[in-house]
């Protein structure tokens, strides 16, 4: 899609109304990554809650920009002020037209700048200078410069700036419309606030028939001063919203977002993010094979983790999240944790328990007291089991689903109960099954929602029906099961965001290894065990040595069988020259494996005891993330970069946040024991990774990747086997290969 530029005279390229424009420009990332300025909570209220506003560009030509500008704010509900700006008109909408912001009586609260780049610095500075509080920039401000010279105007005057490149804001509450495209008429309210980085979406949001309540939508755009955060803080502090709607293209002033998103959790508001693109932190330091892996969505997964959001995967699923957060009811059964559904088609109760199946939706299991009551209502054949088919002779259809609806979502292991039928329209005038879902809401106080197999086949009108007497209405089951699922994670997720966490900081450790990181030279064998030793990590017993006799030394006091490596600082993969020989048993092979490697990449090597056989993973971090440093688990040695099996945290990191990391890998089935092999000590590989945690915590700004590949991991313990640390004033060497770490018994 064009990226909208707003010019004086002309409209944008696409001024239709009912367009979607894609306005976001998240690429100015760079410039609000490192901000200072903070706007305060005050100039943000006074945007969002704006009683004067003042509209720069405002125009009467038909089509254009300025009159759309104009047409919206007209609309607003309230006793408001509205002063129109425009040195080539002297009224516009029959209103007196002012040639300049300096010739307003009283200060606006907000100003909505309608005006090309070339513009803009000089009117978002006579803005400042008649003391607004707040301007909305529409425009790309794409010039070089441009938009940081416009984030220092507002820190000078302590204004917020919604933009740039951005469509405006909806206050729905309050009646402000602050936009630059003509909308609908009206927006039903309700508990959603929307913040959305991207343009087309907020329009597909606000003009969506799903019959969302909102209080309050942004178009957030590049959001040059005034960040995410900011409104989060807002939308939570007004104690209207319930669900916090979130479409993120990037993170900006990411530290605040973490902290703001978590308060809003700890006040009972559920978060739904859609995340779009892949992690800055993807890239940061593809030194480490953790860096390699780190990309796609593993910074959004971790962010949503540690904040107790919801990450959606598509606009269905988001919609259809909101839709289900949107109502207010939740289960009042402490075990209510799975769901249970009722249909009239075998066909369609197989493909919900497939896609349950593969999508991770909990279908409950129910008690016997409840079969019991399934059974005295079904015809003769049907099985009263969950999911439950109810379709037999098709007698007195509305009180057989509404009966059995109540049933199920009586049952204590249900947490949802949803009517899964088609919902088509009905040419015989056939109302039963929404008088059946109607009939089971008004029965019980526990969540109760239709779930559409087809969503263009869905009746629009029993829809709105439905939706209008409460009931959630989820379009799809591909995209109404995950929504579920969120739904039923709901205090699992929010305990575990608002549960206390952190690491015990140690202020001497944590200078000396940041005094010793600054300096450019890479750590040696010695300094590096030591660090590990410092904050806990196990690792093999390893001596760094320089002739042959320290080196049989080093194998008798370490012990036999001994692995040998070269130390040499400058050979990046060790293994591609000769520089790795394991499994060494007695000195006549060690001498051997010496001299030849010595000769060839010199002197320098270390000793180090033959880890035990084990199950190998990988703990690491990554740094240089718009959240800071992001820890990584994966499935570790040479299969860590073609499984991708990874799960991500933001630190810090305790022990149940650790064993639920390991518990989202693919590889933690081996952990228990599989196929004859002993259980492993998952609880040294829960501490190994609280370890890396708090080195993290302590030195993770220093520190650009840190991996330990492969953690192995056996019935006695977790040991650190090789170690890669890049220093963040380092540059990032090639990409190492992985060193094979043949095991013993």
């Amino acid at each position: 899609m064009e990226r909208l530029v707003v010019a004086p005279t002309a409209p944008p390229s696409s001024p239709q109304t009912g367009s979607t424009h894609d306005s976001s420009g998240a690429a100015c990332a760079h410039h609000v990554a490192a901000r200072m300025y903070r706007p305060p909570a005050e100039s943000v209220s006074a945007m969002l809650n704006a009683h004067h506003i003042a509209l720069v560009g405002a125009s009467p030509r038909p089509g254009s920009f300025g009159e759309r500008m104009v047409i919206e704010v007209l609309r607003s509900r309230g006793n408001r002020e509205v002063s129109l700006v425009n040195p080539r008109h002297t009224r516009v909408a029959d209103r007196c037209c002012l040639p300049s912001l300096d010739h307003l009586d009283t200060a606006p609260d907000l100003v909505l700048l309608g005006v090309g780049d070339d513009a803009l610095e000089s009117q978002l500075r006579a803005a400042a200078d008649v003391g607004a509080s707040s301007a909305v920039v529409f425009g790309s401000a794409h010039a070089p410069g441009l938009r940081e010279r416009l984030a220092d105007i507002c820190a000078e005057a302590e204004m917020s700036l919604c933009g740039a490149g951005c469509m405006g804001f909806w206050n729905v509450g309050k009646g402000l419309r602050a936009l630059g495209y003509v909308e609908r008429t009206d927006l039903p309210t309700g508990p959603i606030t929307l913040i959305t980085h991207s343009g087309s979406m907020f329009s597909t949001m606000l003009r969506t028939d799903r019959g969302l309540g909102f209080d309050l939508a942004v178009s957030s755009g590049q959001e040059i001063v005034t960040t995410t955060a900011d409104y989060v803080d807002h939308a939570v502090a007004t104690g209207r919203t319930r669900v916090l709607a979130l479409i993120l293209e990037t993170v900006r002033d990411g530290e605040r977002l973490r902290a703001s998103l978590r308060n809003a959790v700890a006040q009972g508001v559920d978060v739904v993010i859609l995340a779009t693109g892949t992690s800055a932190a993807g890239s940061a330091m593809v030194a480490a094979h953790s860096g390699a892996i780190a990309g796609d969505f593993a910074m959004w997964d971790a962010l949503c983790a540690d904040v107790g959001a919801v990450r959606t995967g598509d606009l269905g699923e988001f919609t259809d999240t909101l839709e289900l957060f949107s109502s207010p009811r939740r289960t009042a059964h402490a075990a209510g944790t799975g769901l249970a559904a009722v249909h009239d088609s075998g066909a369609e109760r197989s493909l919900l328990v497939d896609l349950a199946t593969e999508l991770g939706t909990p279908v409950a299991q129910i008690t016997e007291q409840t079969t019991e009551r399934l059974a005295a209502r079904l015809d003769p054949g049907l099985l009263p089991i969950n999911p439950l088919d109810v379709w037999g002779t098709g007698h007195d259809s509305r009180e057989l689903f509404s009966s059995c609806l109540t049933a199920l979502s009586d049952d204590p292991g249900v947490g949802v109960a949803a009517l899964a039928v088609d919902f088509v329209a009905e040419y015989d005038g056939d109302t039963a099954y929404a008088d059946a879902l109607l009939d089971a809401a008004a029965a019980t106080d526990e969540p109760v929602v239709a779930l559409t197999g087809l969503p263009s086949a869905l009746d629009a009108a029993v829809a709105a029906r439905l939706r209008g007497a409460g009931v959630p209405v989820l379009e799809g089951i591909r995209s109404g099961l995950p929504a579920l699922a969120h739904l039923l994670d709901a205090p699992r997720r929010r305990a575990h965001a608002i549960r206390p966490r952190g690491h015990e900081i140690d202020p001497v450790r944590a200078h000396r290894w940041r005094t010793r990181l600054t300096d450019p030279t890479p750590l040696d064998t010695i300094e590096m065990t030591t660090l590990l030793d410092d904050y806990g990590i196990d690792h093999p017993s390893t001596r760094e040595c320089t002739s042959l006799p320290e080196v049989l030394t080093a194998a008798t006091e370490i012990g036999w069988p001994v692995a040998l490596k070269t130390a040499n600082p400058a050979v990046a993969h060790k293994s591609d020259v000769g520089g790795v020989v394991l499994a060494l048993s007695d000195e006549a092979a060690l001498s051997r494996a010496y001299l030849a490697m010595s000769a060839a990449l010199g002197d320098r090597v270390t000793v180090s005891s033959m880890a035990p056989s084990g199950v190998e993973l990988s703990v690491g971090i990554v740094g240089g993330g718009p959240l800071g440093p992001l820890l990584l688990v994966a499935a570790g040695g040479v299969m860590i970069e073609l499984l991708a099996d990874r799960a991500a945290a933001l630190p810090p990191v305790d022990t149940a946040t650790a064993a639920e990391l390991v518990g989202r890998l693919r590889i933690a089935t081996l952990l228990p024991g599989f196929r004859g092999s002993p259980p492993v000590d998952a609880a040294a590989l829960h501490r190994l990774i609280v370890a890396v945690s708090l080195l993290s915590t302590e030195i993770g700004d220093a520190v650009g990747a840190i991996e330990f590949n492969p953690v192995i991991v056996t019935p006695s313990g977790a040991c650190a086997v090789d170690t890669l640390l890049v220093p963040t004033t380092m540059s990032p060497p090639p990409l190492p290969h992985h060193e094979e770490h043949t095991c013993t018994a």
